[in-house]
């Protein structure tokens, strides 16, 4: 959760909305890594999550990503959730809940929608007062 709540830090200096996030193996190897960017890049889908699901499939050639996980810092959309799913991840670590949008507990719970063809375990609330505290400091100051 360091390294993200690092790549998260960055977002926010870019005027992003902070969020990190990272791809790790089994073995502990990060092989993607991701900062929310969606106005940098004018894209709707450049959500931290995305992006480092999209790094480490092309690290690992594969689109699936069994064997790895996802640790964010925070709670994942319901865009964001379902490529998790679709990625066939092994689970799903993220820090602050979002209370709003969050489909992973939060709003919705999508991971564990009794008809998606793949499961994938998941956890919240990791390092949640730093994660939130990030986003908190971030929409203060625009406000």
């Amino acid at each position: 959760m360091d390294r993200a709540l690092e790549l998260a830090a960055g977002a926010g200096a870019l005027r992003e909305v902070p969020v990190g996030a990272l791809v790790v193996t089994a073995e502990g190897r990060i092989v993607g890594e991701g900062s929310n960017s969606p106005c940098a890049r004018h894209d709707p889908t450049a959500h931290a999550e995305i992006l480092a699901l999209r790094t480490a499939g092309q690290t690992l050639g594969n689109y699936r990503l069994q064997g790895c996980v996802l640790v964010v810092t925070l709670e994942p959309c319901a865009m964001c959730a379902a490529a998790c799913v679709h990625a066939r991840l092994d689970g799903l670590v993220y820090g602050a809940c979002d209370r709003l949008a969050g489909a992973v507990g939060s709003a919705t719970d999508l991971p564990d929608w009794p008809f998606l063809n793949h499961h994938l375990w998941h956890m919240g609330g990791v390092r949640s007062s730093r994660c939130a505290g990030l986003l908190q400091d971030f929409f203060a100051a625009r406000r």
